[in-house]
């Protein structure tokens, strides 16, 4: 298993084709290409037999376009196969993962559009390893 170590190289709104942000996950890894005012780019790869969390955003939406591999993105609910090539848009709202169904590592390039990318706009509604939020207390 990776470490969820993370790597900044260069201060956020960097434009030069240069890495800003490196981080492994249990699934694979991502590398931040680039980000500013409304958007953020990124490379993720999803390694064989590996998915993402099923989750959702509210402030943020976001394009995949397919570059290497093979797998499956579900939709709300429903599923569709992708390849090299291929390109997905994710709705702000979305329950939405991806999950690595070849031989290879799967690598997709990210696109974000919204005002706001932290961490704490994931809700994650599956989670293969552990990172579920916790159900909210009833009284």
């Amino acid at each position: 298993m990776r470490s969820a170590a993370r790597r900044t190289c260069l201060a956020p709104g960097r434009q030069d084709g240069r890495v800003s942000e490196h981080a492994n996950r249990p699934w694979g890894s991502y590398t931040v290409l680039t980000e500013g005012e409304g958007f953020k780019v990124k490379t993720i790869e999803v390694l064989p037999a590996q998915r993402l969390s099923y989750q959702r955003h509210s402030r943020r939406s976001e394009h995949w376009f397919v570059v290497a591999g093979q797998g499956a993105v579900t939709l709300d609910g429903r599923e569709i196969a992708v390849q090299r090539g291929d390109a997905v848009d994710v709705p702000s709202g979305t329950a939405h993962r991806i999950r690595n169904t070849g031989p290879a590592p799967l690598v997709f390039v990210e696109v974000q559009h919204g005002d706001y990318f932290g961490e704490d706009d994931i809700v994650r509604l599956d989670d293969d390893y552990g990172r579920l939020d916790p159900a909210p207390e009833t009284p």
